[in-house]
């Protein structure tokens, strides 16, 4: 019997989308008159204290940080699925453009009252925090890009000034402990949680 492993073929394919699997984000910005806008995105890495985030342009998420540039980037787990889908077809940008109206978003100004979720005031940010996402990232903004390939989003460079953790999911005092936290992950646009743990890597501390 030939127990060797079968290589799966690949075939050239042209998704409409490419979220193969990234955090989901609650994105948290301050509109004119002080009420905050709660934005999904998807698109997001980090490095250090830097972290990069894409936004559509058109929004009411770009429009602000460019007003004002500062915000919080809130992580929610998995059990918060619902309420991120809950601010799905929404947008704070009135009147809706027409990119969004084209999809079925409606306007909807206050976030948090569609969400279900709860604000929480920041340390040294004008934006709330979102009391239920298990981290909770005051930011400011450094730049903001659009690439000259395309012309539907901006990247913004963002640098975390205060970083906020339940604490749950805190191990000895300054980590987060990897066992009890997983983000809620969007993947083809569908929601999912971590799987299980299959091992770590050489510089982990715990």
């Amino acid at each position: 019997m030939d127990n060797t492993q079968q290589i799966p073929t690949a075939e050239t394919i042209q998704p409409k989308i490419l979220y193969y699997g990234t955090p989901v984000i609650l994105l948290n910005t301050s509109n004119e008159d002080e009420t905050v806008n709660i934005s999904p995105i998807s698109s997001s890495w980090a490095l250090g204290d830097c972290i990069v985030l894409g936004v559509g342009l058109g929004g009411k998420a770009i429009e602000n940080v460019e007003r004002l540039p500062e915000c919080v980037i809130n992580i929610p787990g998995p059990s918060l699925w619902e309420n991120v889908e809950q601010l799905a077809p929404y947008t704070g940008k009135n009147p809706v453009p027409e990119c969004k109206k084209a999809y079925g978003c409606s306007y909807q100004k206050d976030k948090y009252a569609a969400s279900g979720l709860t604000p929480i005031a920041s340390m040294t940010v004008k934006p709330t925090r979102i009391m239920e996402c298990p981290l909770q990232i005051e930011a400011r903004v450094k730049s903001i890009r659009i690439p000259d390939y395309s012309t539907t989003f901006a990247i913004i460079e963002t640098q975390a000034v205060h970083v906020h953790a339940h604490k749950d999911i805190i191990i000895n005092e300054n980590h987060i402990d990897p066992q009890k936290w997983s983000p809620l992950i969007y993947n083809f646009r569908h929601y999912f949680g971590l799987g299980k743990q299959l091992g770590k890597t050489f510089r982990s501390e715990n």
